[in-house]
């Protein structure tokens, strides 16, 4: 197509960058023909014209879709050129951190400098047996590959592992060994890839030094041979080394350093071993200071030595041979310190007595004076003579330089061919696989001869991958029958020319080397004179005339002539080598060189009996010598030549594949990519050139169905015909117009480069344009719904709006109405407001002033009023002193006066006194008085005669009352006296009283004075109180604050405790199932190693086929496995003794098998006494949870004691009415099966009996419930430390009651209750067991219940005398309590601290009294527990005693002919015990019909399921019922090694597995059912327990069985395996089961597997189809539910796991669309899990990480909140499995985004601190340990039926 279709705008080009070698840019507009400019814009915004070369007017190459960008392989690309193939890497390399990368058939392996999880053996059995285009690019995949080509071809293959120094050659070879040590199954025979590993450290030593670009360079190059047998299993392995770097020996560049071991040497020279090497710093020697950098950072070399010498001895070199090496490498260095003095310029002397020399010889045990001489000295020899020349000082330097360099070489020869031996197979080898770890290309500033081999060696292997790489496009076009059209590539053949054909320059080189006075200088001038000038590859360079140009493939390069003629002669003289050949004191050092005579170089070919399987037999890698003496005389070039060409021969003779490795920068980063390095070592590697190839051809191949898939879009519906072949060539004629882009294939179409992009193009613009489409329509048909909804909204806002607006008007209207009325009002308010404040303001002023005025005048009228007041009184008081003076003298004048009268009137009267006219006055006076005073006279008499009848009355009263009277008088006359003697008394009293009241007045002083005391006391008391209070608040906040923080601890710690124990116990739950799991796999190895011993026993039986005379053997089956699983628990040692002596001929030859089966058997009851505690532990722990969890619950101390005791009650009563069931079975066994009616008569034995064993069972349930609860209720009330009295007394009350409730008269009563109402309903027994026992003992328990609550009801009175001691205890508590506030005020007055150590000495005191207390009430319940304890062993054992006698007493008739109650035993006409007879001769009969030659599918359609199993148990039960122990062991023994047997046979076959692990299973249970231990009799009917064995136990039986029936689930779960493995890659990832969702990308030469069902492509529905057979199979045998579940919940784990592991190694699954298929297939399997009712059965949780994978794919990845999202959603995943995910999300159509690398950077901070396994791939080989729980069986072994089909005629029923 033109250039203008795809040089158009927008689109995108490469354009070289001086710094990034190649930039990205965008065209701005269409390229037209003839433009001489590109308009261009950088990826950095940047705008830019880009100038066309005028000449070729070449355009800038296109860069690829970004659909294409990340591509596992780099043929896929549309655009073959470089820059897209360095984009490609590097975005892999940075942004997926992938390093592996196919081009072609080339592996390129960028080195990470980063320890990677993806060598683990997880991912070697995920490429295992993989197709190379199936998985991710990877070094397994290329090994997988060699080593599947060796075994399908038969041909050898080779691993050709190239690249410069540093880029990871080493450890890509190294992981390919591994691989093929690890898929061969050679891990326990010959252990390869070990001991090649253990080689490294002494290789790496003598053959790896510090360069400027690697510090562990190697400097030679190795083809390692790993040999094969004819099963394709390693067996030997061969190194042939080649070039090694002599010359670094003698001379090192700046910054670079001699080989390792001589610094190794020098850091270990303080070693007493190494004393006499007399060795010192790596600075002394020349050879190892010339580098003048002699330390490795990071590397210490003394540890380095360490390792060398283990590497050494693990080879097989021992302590003198190592010491000898040592000497040898010692003595190079010493060498090298040895100088010579010039004589003149042609001979030269070594100054006398030189001490580097001297050590030398020393060293290597030669003669110092010959040495000497033969350093300064050469022989020349002639046709007739022998001359002795003298030598130049410079010639001496090279010589010695020379000899050290011979004998490091040698000695480096010795060491390889010392590893070859080691290495070295003894069987005969049958192919091999090769890898070639060599030196890639390499140019320096300085290049010299090493450098030219090196170039030279890599054009030979660049023509050999020319050739093999056009070989095969040859054959694809050939195969896919299109025209062949000759593909100019690139032929280095000219080149090669130019270096090794006749006259070339390695010709002229050793021709220059032969002549005399040959130089440097001569050399350059013959090249120059040959080639230049003639050959168009060798050039000149401008300013020197020592040096040339040679352009090789990858880049030109300059050499430097100078060393070249030294280094190719590399000359080392004869009477040197004969010195140190003669050495006698040094063993080794002749060996050295008498190698070069008798032995190969470890260069040569392989060792006799290896037959190669090429078509071209494998030449050595060295020629044979010819003469021994001229060997040396070969130049260097020459040797290499040869050698080069020889392992060319043999690359040639195998199948190559191709590891380039790329080193992504010299600065060792992690994952840091150099653009120019990395262009720099494409070019050198040949990558390019496989491109360029590729490129010249079709490199873009499509099947037709694939392109179909793809491309479906671009045609129409009319296109599509039936035939697709003639479809796509229809769509592709329309597409593309010229046919010379394209051919149409047999299977494939063939696409020139850049039509891949061309087509996607189209169909992006397809896609693009049916996307627009459907936007257009649902975006307008939006926008329409938009538009109509908004119309409407629109409409009703409006409508709403106007009406809004309509009623804010009338709104307005109103308030403005209202405005105008309140401003009316308002404004009036406002006047009113003012006038009012001006009125009030006025009046108050009014007020004011005329209340000033007023007051004014009333303080003026105040003051005259007071003024007139005062007058007043002034004025009065003057007028009344006035007038008192007056008065006084008026009153005095009036006394003289009246005083002056008186005496005149007395002097008048005593004169009238004297006349009779006053008496007659007098006596009218009298009269009138006399006659008033008559009348009163008569008035008084009459009173007086009243008077006197009334003291006539009174004089009676009166007598009487004097009679009274007197008597009172005399009474009172003693009082009297009384009186006297009071009074005399009161006199004392008084005395008294007045000292008491003296007494008083002190007592009231003394009392004021301690008032006053006590009101200052009390004043203080109140501040300390007062301050007390303040430090009470403070500390009860304080206390507050603590107890919170208490609290909240106590509750952190109870949940941390919690978490604790939920997380122990799930680790304890992961070590059992490891321990399970271990122990599984113990049996899992241990059947292996029985299997591997039958067979080398049938091996063996083959081989002698005459037995020793004399000798019977019996069935090798049965005697080498009767041993096995014989035990004798049952017998003793003495019994068992002569069995032992019977079976020690066949022991012996079993010695392996029973050894190894004890120390299984010793592990696996070690395991069984480890899971033991564990599981004593976890219930420790959830005890412990418990009692936290009921702390929590118990805050309310009183009632939550109550209702503990309670629920304790409960409890006990509950498990003891389990015991007291079984005694009253034995009980009724002993009443009921005697017929004597006087037996169960009142008073009779077995009536005293049962009275006496339910009273003891009654005691001890009593005794032991109540010592239970009240131990408990001890603990609890400890705990709580609430009221500990109380819990005592509580309990010393349940203890007498419990004793008080001994009352078997009561008992004795209660059970004959029991018995009479058992009686009355007989027909209810069946409804709760077969025979009523239960119900039984149930309703005997209600009657001892009830008589247990009415002796609590009697026991009402003891507690109201305990209230009244209660109370009793309450008044000494507030006695107490006042000792306590006694001791409070006394604490109060004393200092603070002195007052609390005396509370906390007093709580302390208390607390101990109490603990002592409680201590001596628990010795007491111990006691009282103890005793009864040994009355109950006591009670018990006479028991047992009485029942015996009574048995005994009873004879069988009486047992058989007197039932208790006849009318219920139902007779039959033939009773069966459930038991098969069958004779010991019958035995091997019996085993061969049911076992080895049972027809499995037969029996699980016809039969009963597990019909054999029950057969064998009632063969056992027989012989358990005759007693015969033999019968029993040989039976077993003869049932385990059949069902092994069958199984061995056809243990592949699922059925036959199936049906023997559910018989095997049946059997078990059987066991377990009929053993007669109770945890297993709990479901049997009466007469299953009469069925129970009777004479053996075979619990060591059963535990064989489980071990057995662990090894079937193995197998079968193998089985599984296999029939699965090849259907779910395919069904799970590969088959579109929603067709259309995902498209195939375009792939490249390595093609996937297409996803497209044919034929034989396994589907979903091919997964289901085989999970319905399975499940079928399983249920039709029988197989218990609960197995069932585990084979499915292991099943789904394998679909699982290895979906998964696919998914993470392919990248072209990685896409939104396989998501949406696998959850699509995901969500199929759990529908079938839920139509089988299998979802309990923890199937769907394995399925759980490739659920969570899918989500990962499906989901947004670009934001934080999708970050965080992922980390909570795949915690299933592991973070490496979720950062591989997005790594590889590769988009499959150019919507899709890709994750951009910052996301993941989130994501792994995000799971930085998440702690899981580092582990990448799930380990699909798990096997979830497997449990048996017991399944009894409800059917009767007397019912079953033998069908004559089985050809058991020989058994009978009894």
């Amino acid at each position: 197509m033109a250039a203008s279709e795809l040089y158009t705008k927008y689109a995108r080009v490469w354009i070289p960058d001086p710094e990034e070698v190649w930039k990205s840019a965008e065209l701005l507009k269409d390229y037209k023909p003839g433009d001489k400019v590109l308009q261009l814009r950088l990826e950095e915004g940047k705008d830019l014209e880009y100038s066309l070369d005028p000449k070729t007017k070449e355009l800038p190459p296109l860069r690829n879709p970004d659909i294409l960008v990340g591509e596992n392989d780099l043929t896929a690309l549309s655009y073959l050129h470089e820059p897209a193939v360095l984009h490609n890497l590097k975005v892999r390399f940075i942004d997926s951190k992938l390093i592996y990368t196919y081009c072609g058939i080339v592996l390129v392996a960028i080195n990470p400098y980063e320890q990677l999880p993806i060598y683990g053996e997880d991912i070697i059995n995920a490429y295992s047996g993989q197709n190379m285009g199936d998985m991710d690019p990877h070094i397994f995949a290329v090994a997988e590959e060699a080593y599947k080509q060796m075994a399908r071809d038969e041909r050898n293959q080779s691993i050709i592992v190239s690249g410069e120094s540093g880029a990871g050659k080493t450890v890509s070879a190294k992981y390919a060994m591994r691989y093929f040590a690890t898929v061969s199954g050679s891990a326990s025979e010959a252990n390869v890839e070990e001991k090649v590993l253990a080689s490294n450290p002494i290789m790496e030593s003598i053959g790896n030094a510090k360069t400027t670009r690697n510090d562990n360079s190697s400097r030679f190059g190795k083809y390692i041979e790993i040999g094969f047998d004819k099963r394709y299993r390693i067996i030997g392995a061969n190194m042939r080394t080649y070039l090694l770097e002599k010359s670094r020996v003698v001379f090192q560049a700046e910054e670079e350093r001699n080989y390792h071991i001589f610094y190794q040497l020098c850091a270990s020279a303080a070693l007493p071993e190494f004393k006499t090497l007399r060795l010192g710093n790596a600075n002394y020697f020349h050879y190892t200071k010339q580098g003048g950098s002699p330390v490795i950072d990071g590397v210490d070399d003394a540890k380095e030595m360490v390792n060398t010498r283990q590497a050494c001895t693990l080879l097989g070199i021992s302590d003198s041979y190592q010491m000898g090496i040592f000497r040898i490498l010692a003595g190079i260095l010493h060498l090298g310190n040895v100088e010579f003095a010039s004589r003149d310029s042609d001979s030269c002397t070594v100054p006398p007595k030189h001490e580097p020399l001297t050590i030398f010889c020393d060293l290597m045990g030669v003669e110092y004076e010959e040495m000497a001489h033969w350093l300064c000295h050469r022989k020349l020899a002639t046709a007739t003579e022998t001359y002795i020349k003298p030598i130049s000082k410079l010639h001496a330097i090279n010589a010695r330089d020379a000899l050290a360099k011979h004998i490091y070489a040698n000695l480096f020869n010795w060491i390889v061919d010392h590893v070859n031996k080691a290495l070295h197979a003894t069987v005969k080898q049958h192919s091999f696989i090769g890898v070639l770890d060599i030196y890639g290309f390499e140019t320096f500033e300085i290049n010299s001869f090493e450098q030219f081999c090196i170039n030279y060696a890599n054009e030979k292997l660049q023509q050999q991958f020319n050739m093999h790489v056009f070989k095969l496009e040859q054959e694809e076009y050939m195969k896919e029958q299109i025209p062949w059209t000759l593909i100019d590539f690139y032929d280095n053949q000219p080149c090669i020319n130019l270096i090794e054909a006749k006259m070339g320059v390695l010709d002229l080189l050793d021709e220059e080397c032969k002549m005399p006075k040959g130089s440097d200088d001569s050399w350059a001038q013959k090249l120059y004179n040959t080639h230049l000038n003639k050959c168009a590859l060798f050039e000149k360079p401008r300013m020197s005339n020592k040096a040339f140009i040679i352009k090789h493939f990858a880049d030109k390069v300059e050499y430097q002539c100078e060393g070249f003629l030294e280094k190719n002669k590399d000359t080392v003289y004869e009477e040197q080598i004969r010195v140190l050949k003669s050495s006698k004191k040094f063993k080794l050092l002749p060996e050295l060189f008498q190698d070069e005579e008798k032995v190969l170089s470890p260069t040569s070919a392989a060792p006799s009996g290896r037959v190669p399987l090429s078509r071209m037999p494998v030449k050595p890698a060295k020629a044979r010598p010819g003469q021994a003496s001229k060997e040396h005389k070969k130049t260097v070039g020459h040797q290499f030549r040869n050698s080069l060409h020889l392992l060319m021969e043999t690359l040639n003779a195998t199948t190559p594949h191709y590891v380039r490795c790329i080193k992504p920068n010299d600065f060792k980063f992690p994952f840091t990519f150099d653009e120019k390095r990395a262009v720099q070592q494409l070019r050198a590697c040949g990558v390019l050139e496989t491109i360029r190839i590729s490129a010249a051809g079709f490199p873009s191949r499509w099947t037709y169905q694939e392109f179909f898939s793809r491309y479906r879009v671009l045609m129409k519906q009319k296109d599509v015909l039936g035939d697709r072949k003639q479809t796509c060539k229809n769509v592709l004629e329309k597409l593309i117009q010229d046919k010379d882009k394209y051919q149409f294939g047999k299977t494939k179409i063939f696409f020139r480069a850049g039509q891949v992009a061309y087509l996607e193009k189209i169909r992006a613009d397809k896609l693009r344009a049916a996307c627009i489409r459907i936007q257009k329509t649902i975006r307008g048909w939006l926008m329409r719904k938009k538009y109509m909804r908004m119309r409407k909204a629109a409409i009703t806002i409006q409508r709403h709006v106007r009406g809004y607006q309509a009623r804010c008007y009338a709104k307005f209207l109103r308030r403005t109405r209202a405005a105008i009325t309140i401003q009316k009002f308002q404004r009036m308010y406002v006047v009113r407001k003012r006038y009012q404040c001006m009125r009030d303001a006025t009046i108050a002023l009014q007020a004011l002033l005329r209340g000033y005025m007023v007051r004014n005048k009333y303080q003026m009228m105040l003051r005259e009023h007071k003024s007139v007041v005062i007058q007043k009184h002034v004025r009065g008081w003057l007028a009344r002193r006035r007038y008192r003076r007056t008065l006084q003298a008026i009153v005095y004048l009036q006394c003289c006066y009246r005083r002056m009268m008186a005496k005149r009137e007395l002097k008048k009267l005593k004169i009238e006194a004297r006349s009779v006219e006053r008496y007659k006055k007098l006596h009218i006076g009298l009269e009138n008085k006399i006659m008033q005073l008559q009348r009163k006279i008569d008035e008084q008499n009459k009173e007086y005669k009243s008077l006197l009848e009334k003291m006539n009355n009174l004089e009676i009263t009166y007598s009487t009352e004097t009679e009274k009277l007197r008597s009172d008088v005399e009474r009172l006359r003693m009082s009297e006296e009384e009186a006297k003697n009071a009074t005399n008394r009161v006199l004392s009293l008084q005395e008294e009283i007045a000292k008491l009241r003296k007494e008083l007045h002190q007592t009231q002083s003394e009392k004021k004075s301690i008032e006053e005391r006590a009101d200052k006391y009390k004043h203080e008391t109140e501040q300390l109180v007062s301050e007390l209070k303040e430090q009470n608040s403070l500390l009860k906040t304080e206390k507050e604050e603590l107890n919170r923080r208490i609290h909240d601890q106590a509750r952190e710690i109870t949940e941390s405790m919690e978490k604790k124990l939920v997380e122990e116990t799930k680790q304890l739950e992961l070590d059992l199932n490891d321990e399970r799991l271990r122990y599984q796999n113990l049996l899992n190895e241990f059947s292996r190693l029985e299997e591997r011993y039958d067979d080398l026993k049938d091996e063996m039986n083959l081989m002698v086929s005459i037995p020793k005379p004399g000798h019977k053997r019996t069935d090798s089956t049965h005697s080498s496995n009767e041993s096995e699983y014989t035990f004798s628990s049952e017998i003793t040692e003495a019994e068992d003794l002569p069995l032992r002596m019977e079976q020690e001929p066949s022991e012996k030859k079993a010695a392996l098998d029973m050894s190894l089966f004890l120390k299984l058997q010793k592990r696996v009851s070690e395991l069984e006494q480890e899971k033991q505690s564990l599981q004593d532990e976890l219930d420790r722990k959830e005890e412990q949870a418990l009692r936290a969890k009921a702390k929590e619950e118990e805050r309310p101390p009183i009632r939550g004691a109550e209702l503990e005791y309670e629920s304790l009650k409960r409890q006990e009563l509950e498990s003891e009415n389990k015991k007291l069931k079984n005694e009253l079975n034995e009980l009724q066994k002993a009443l009921t099966e005697t017929r004597a009616p006087e037996v169960t008569a009142p008073g009779a034995p077995a009536y005293r009996v049962l009275l006496d064993q339910l009273t003891s069972v009654s005691e001890e349930l009593e005794v032991r419930k109540e010592e239970v609860l009240i131990l408990r209720s001890q603990l609890v009330s400890q705990k709580e430390a609430i009221q500990p009295k109380h819990t005592m007394t509580d309990a010393t009350i349940l203890l007498e009651d419990v004793q008080k409730m001994k009352d078997k008269g009561e008992i004795a009563q209660a059970y004959i209750g029991l018995k009479e109402t058992n009686r009355q309903s007989p027909q209810d027994y069946h409804m709760l067991n077969e025979d009523g026992e239960l119900w039984l003992a149930y309703e005997g328990l209600k009657q001892a219940n009830r008589l247990l609550e009415s002796q609590l009801q009697s026991q009402k009175k003891s507690h109201e005398n305990e209230l009244e001691s209660l109370r009793g205890e309450i008044q000494s508590l507030k006695e107490e309590n006042n000792r306590q506030q006694q001791l409070l005020a006394q604490n109060l007055q004393l200092p603070p601290e002195a007052r609390i150590e005396a509370s906390l000495q007093h709580e302390i005191t208390r607390l101990t009294n109490e603990n002592l207390d409680l201590m001596e009430q628990l010795e007491k319940q111990d006691k009282t527990v103890r005793k009864l304890k040994k009355q109950l062993k006591v009670f018990a054992k006479k028991i047992g005693e009485l029942e015996v006698g009574q048995m005994e007493n009873i004879s069988p008739g009486q047992i058989i002919d007197e039932p208790i109650r006849p009318v219920n035993i139902p007779r039959k006409e033939k009773d069966f015990q459930g038991m098969l007879e069958y004779k010991k001769e019958d035995e091997q009969k019996l085993v061969k019909n049911l076992i080895l030659e049972l027809k499995p599918r037969g029996v699980a359609v016809n039969l009963i399921p597990g019909l054999p199993a029950y057969i064998l148990f009632m063969c056992v039960r027989h012989a358990d019922y005759l007693n015969d122990d033999q019968k029993v062991r040989s039976l077993l023994t003869s049932t385990i090694n059949g069902i092994k047997k069958v199984l061995k046979k056809r243990g592949d076959d699922f059925e036959t597995v199936s049906f023997w692990l559910s018989n095997t299973c049946r059997f078990l249970h059987c066991l377990k059912q009929y053993s007669g231990e109770e945890g297993f009799m709990k479901h049997n009917t009466p007469r299953q327990n009469e069925h129970c064995l009777t004479n053996f136990d075979l619990a060591e039986y059963r535990q064989v069985l489980s071990d057995l029936a662990i090894q079937i689930y193995q197998q079968l779960v193998r089985v599984l395996e296999n029939i699965l493995q090849p259907m779910i890659v395919s069904g799970m990832l590969e088959h579109e089961t929603i067709q259309g969702v995902s498209g195939v990308k375009p792939t490249g030469l390595r093609k996937r597997t297409s996803s497209i069902a044919d034929e034989g492509t396994y589907t979903l529905d091919s997964i289901i189809r085989q999970l319905n057979s399975f499940h079928s199979v399983m249920c039709q045998h029988g197989m218990d539910p609960e197995l069932i579940k585990q084979v499915v919940k292991q099943m789904f784990y394998i679909i699982g796991a290895v979906t998964l592991n696919n998914l993470l190694l392919r990248k072209d699954m990685c896409s939104w669309s396989k998501g949406m298929q696998i959850r699509y297939n995901v969500s199929q399997l759990e529908e079938w899990l839920r139509d089988k009712n299998l979802m309990n059965s923890g199937a769907k949780e394995t399925l759980e990480p490739l659920i969570q994978a899918a989500q990962l794919l499906q989901v947004k990845k670009k934001t934080d909140e999708d970050a965080e999202a992922i980390c909570s959603m795949c915690n299933a995943l592991t973070t490496a499995q979720i950062v591989k995910v997005l790594n590889l999300y590769t988009p499959v159509n150019e919507f899709e985004e890709r994750v951009l690398v910052s996301f993941i950077r989130t994501i792994q901070v995000r799971l930085r601190d998440r702690k899981d396994s580092p582990q990448l791939l799930m380990d699909a080989k798990h096997i979830f340990p497997v449990t048996f729980p017991f399944n009894p069986s409800s059917l009767a072994l007397e019912t079953i039926q033998i069908p004559a089909s089985l050809g058991l005629g020989f058994i009978s029923r009894v």
